[in-house]
């Protein structure tokens, strides 16, 4: 592969963690060739006028409608990161077929074996909810019986990435939250929605007794960049699992205590409940934080603790 410009294809690039990490391959233009793909009719026009360098391109995760033509008009990609998913839980567990049909990338990854050889990497991000949150810091051989549609989606798309590619990085990601988006995304931010609560001064309930590993999204994005980076310059075969967590174990009113700190907020306006007083309309594992020494031995890259990153986070809203 020397010597040739390298291809990185985005699945879902214009959804959270895809902005963020189109915004850091764009910056590396000189050498690499970028697209993305989106489901919605057309490409957020704001992103495109950000990152004129790269291209978008319609495509179908269930059907597989729209891969043919990157294949002919941007080529076999040599990295694809497959962000593309039905990552609310309630909507996974209200359409079960509709779930499996968009998490597990069968289209995605037969199209990658129509070529025919083994150049192309593909990173998939999976998801914490893959464990059944009965104890804390799993560790990847732990056993995966998730509580929910989403988690047994996921489990059955790692399952069928495994079996059939023998070029592949599986990233368990926790909840992600950083900054907007260059082009805003319509779902809720976690950090950001707590500052804007949280500032009304009026007392909200969060949940004391449900506890997970947030990540700040430029750590995902590094870890992304980083597998990709290694399998451009040497070449070599990755079959990897990861879990990809940030390094503090928290509930969602550890989560808003952080954010008040650091606003400056009054702590007593926040209210302590059970996750068990509320009727989500589906099973939520209560402690799936996760064990990430796997990560940072094998990539070096120690992401930043949760108030850091709640700081960081603040900041660049502030900024924007």
């Amino acid at each position: 592969m020397a010597g040739e410009r390298k291809r990185v294809l985005v699945v879902g690039g214009s959804g959270y963690l895809g902005q963020h990490l189109l915004a850091a391959l764009a910056s590396d233009a000189g050498r690499l060739d970028v697209a993305f793909t989106h489901h919605s009719q057309a490409p957020p026009q704001q992103l495109l006028d950000a990152l004129p360098s790269v291209r978008a391109f319609h495509a179908d995760l269930r059907s597989g409608d729209g891969f043919e033509a990157i294949s002919a008009s941007f080529g076999q990609p040599h990295v694809v990161v497959n962000c593309a998913a039905i990552s609310v839980p309630r909507a996974c567990e209200l359409d079960p077929p509709a779930a499996m049909a968009t998490n597990v990338p069968s289209s995605l990854v037969n199209w990658l074996l129509s070529f025919g050889n083994d150049d192309s990497l593909l990173i998939h991000l999976s998801t914490d909810q893959v464990y059944e949150g009965m104890k804390s810091f799993y560790k990847e051989e732990d056993e995966t019986l998730p509580v929910n549609m989403y988690g047994r989606s996921k489990v059955a798309a790692e399952k069928f990435i495994v079996e059939k590619c023998s070029n592949y990085a599986i990233l368990r990601s926790s909840i992600i939250y950083g900054p907007q988006t260059i082009s805003p995304v319509a779902k809720s931010l976690p950090i950001q929605w707590m500052d804007s609560v949280l500032s009304q001064g009026q007392q909200v309930e969060f949940f004391n007794d449900e506890f997970r590993c947030p990540v700040y999204v430029k750590d995902m994005v590094d870890v992304i960049l980083s597998l990709a980076k290694t399998w451009l310059s040497d070449g070599k075969k990755v079959q990897v699992l990861l879990n990809v967590g940030g390094p503090d174990r928290v509930s969602r009113l550890q989560m808003a205590d952080s954010v008040a700190t650091v606003r400056g907020y009054n702590h007593s306006i926040i209210k302590s409940v059970s996750a068990s007083s509320v009727n989500r309309g589906v099973a939520s594992p209560s402690d799936i934080s996760m064990d990430i020494t796997k990560l940072t031995q094998m990539l070096s890259i120690k992401p930043i603790s949760f108030q850091d990153g709640v700081r960081a986070t603040l900041d660049a809203e502030a900024n924007s």
